[in-house]
């Protein structure tokens, strides 16, 4: 199954995140949060990110959906040829996408094309 780790300036902001996913998508796609500084500061760290991965990852690939800025430059030093791949998606939107096909069995290419179509969601 697709792994999927979202990146975020803020601990809290990934965690729940990934709790409201979980909520959503619910409990089969392997997901982690790497929000912040390993010292609990706002902003990104490689090394927790690479721990992330490393968690989520079950031999299908990885799904990484960053919030903004430099956690997307950072998550980009982590992707691998086609197995660890960074989704430029609306965080929330683009998280409960990806999970969902994670979820059900979707391989990477699908699961990221799940997670991309989450731009075009309106909401009203």
């Amino acid at each position: 199954m697709v792994g999927l780790v979202l990146v975020s300036h803020s601990a809290g902001l990934a965690a729940e995140t990934v709790a409201l996913v979980r909520g959503i998508a619910g409990p089969e796609p392997p997901l982690a949060a790497a929000g912040g500084t390993r010292d609990g500061g706002l902003g990104t760290s490689l090394e927790l990110i690479e721990e992330a991965v490393r968690a989520v990852d079950r031999g299908a690939g990885v799904v990484i959906v960053p919030d903004l800025g430099s956690s997307v430059l950072t998550a980009r030093l982590v992707e691998e040829d086609g197995r660890v791949v960074v989704a430029d998606v609306p965080f929330v939107e683009g998280a409960i996408a990806a999970a969902v096909a994670a979820g059900a069995g979707a391989p990477l290419a699908d699961v990221l094309a799940a997670a991309e179509e989450s731009r075009a969601y309106r909401k009203i």
